[in-house]
């Protein structure tokens, strides 16, 4: 090959310590490029060994060196990305410009057959000049007219400043400014509100002063205190104590979250509860039994939804909400 231009596709081998960004050129007469500047990490999350009782039964990749063996490789390819290991040898934290860049990243070694679990995403605060900051970005919305009073109620309490509107036909054009904290979660609510009719996408800014707490409403959660499987039985008899996000059949182990409580605190059930039987009835003797539907929690709510004392357990299979501490009843 005697000569390739800028954005031709080119394969070149023997450069082991070779990164994006750096120059290959002569050496007898070296002379760099610019190095392009990549923006920094705004999100960061701890990615964990998977030590949930179900640990090794639906994943390929499950130890702690396969799973830093992957991580360090997505460096070379994913620039914006930085891993830090910590004193755990199970435990890595993750920095990313986003949920979404973070959440990419989940959902493509889950493909790969890696079982792991994760934290709740938190965003990168910086001090400047003695305030302490946090990142925002600028956030456009492509919606029908119809559902921009939703969609602005939902980004009210996340702290989001409406700076431009534009109406055209029944059609609305609405630029935001808000923190990276207050998108957490968002994505999948938008999709929700606009019944998959709005466009949103959003960049990073600049750091600004923390703009102060955003109210989170979630109640307790519903957690099973013991291992085995789902009835609809037991489902049925606690359906008064809050909504659930599994249905009949579904494994469950002590500490996992199940649902969440009609009140502020944590409560401990049993959902593999089985009707007793007597000599009047027998197991084939069940009516029907009539469940509310559950709330299907898919990996961008369960990484909103969880606190700081809970875990997402991810795998090729599913993806489930736990306790840190997986105890009996609490």
């Amino acid at each position: 090959m005697e000569e390739a231009r800028a954005g031709e596709i080119v394969a070149i081998a023997g450069f082991a310590q070779a990164n994006v960004g750096d120059t290959i050129t002569n050496g007898e007469t070296p002379e760099a490029l610019p190095r392009i500047k990549v923006d920094e990490p705004t999100m960061k999350m701890a990615f964990l060994v998977n030590d949930s009782p179900f640990a090794g039964q639906e994943g390929k990749f499950v130890t702690s060196r396969q799973l830093r063996a992957r991580l360090f490789h997505e460096l070379e390819t994913n620039v914006s990305l930085r891993v830090n290991e910590t004193q755990s040898t199970d435990t890595f934290i993750v920095s990313g410009r986003g949920e979404l860049h973070l959440g990419i990243l989940i959902e493509t070694m889950r493909r790969e057959g890696f079982e792991f679990q994760v934290s709740r995403p938190e965003v990168i605060m910086k001090e400047i000049d003695g305030v302490e900051c946090e990142p925002f970005e600028r956030l456009f919305i492509d919606v029908p007219d119809e559902y921009t009073g939703s969609v602005m109620n939902e980004l009210g309490p996340r702290k989001a400043e409406l700076q431009n509107m534009n109406v055209e036909g029944n059609q609305a054009l609405l630029e935001f400014v808000v923190p990276t904290r207050g998108l957490i979660g968002f994505r999948s609510e938008f999709l929700r509100l606009t019944k998959g009719n709005g466009v949103m996408n959003h960049a990073f800014i600049e750091y600004r002063p923390f703009c102060g707490d955003i109210a989170r409403q979630r109640n307790g959660a519903l957690i099973a205190w013991e291992e085995g499987v789902a009835t609809a039985y037991a489902i049925q008899g606690a359906e008064d104590r809050g909504v659930f996000f599994i249905t009949p059949g579904a494994r469950v182990y002590s500490g996992m979250i199940v649902g969440e409580n009609n009140r502020p605190q944590d409560l401990d059930i049993n959902v593999c509860k089985t009707k007793k039987l007597t000599n009047m009835r027998s197991a084939s003797g069940d009516v029907l039994v009539t469940l509310q539907a559950p709330i299907e929690m898919n990996l961008e709510k369960c990484l909103e939804y969880i606190h700081d004392d809970e875990l997402v357990e991810i795998t090729p299979q599913t993806v489930r909400m736990r306790k840190r501490i997986l105890t009996g009843k609490r």
